[in-house]
């Protein structure tokens, strides 16, 4: 399957790992050629993302193992675009 687009819910600790380590563990990934993450929520000693992921025939356990590695959790798969061309979720929406 041809994975071109993933959006996790993302939870790290308040100060460790940073964002930029998170953003450079994914982007070591195959097929990776883009990470955003977005900071959606911080309390006294978490801190919730929203991280999207775009490229071209990535592994999500692979993306999904890595981010665990640094020390954050996935707490879910918010959505995933697949095929041959993108897929602009709003217009799909109307």
């Amino acid at each position: 399957m041809n994975i071109r687009q993933l959006m996790l819910d993302v939870d790290k600790a308040l100060d460790h790992p940073s964002i930029l380590e998170i953003a450079e563990a994914i982007e070591s990934q195959n097929g990776v050629e883009g990470v955003c993450i977005v900071v959606s929520e911080v309390d006294i000693e978490t801190v919730g993302m929203e991280i999207t992921i775009e490229g071209q025939m990535m592994n999500c356990e692979e993306i999904v193992t890595v981010i665990e590695k640094t020390g954050a959790v996935v707490h879910s798969l918010d959505q995933v675009l697949t095929g041959k061309r993108m897929i602009n979720p709003a217009k799909r929406m109307r």
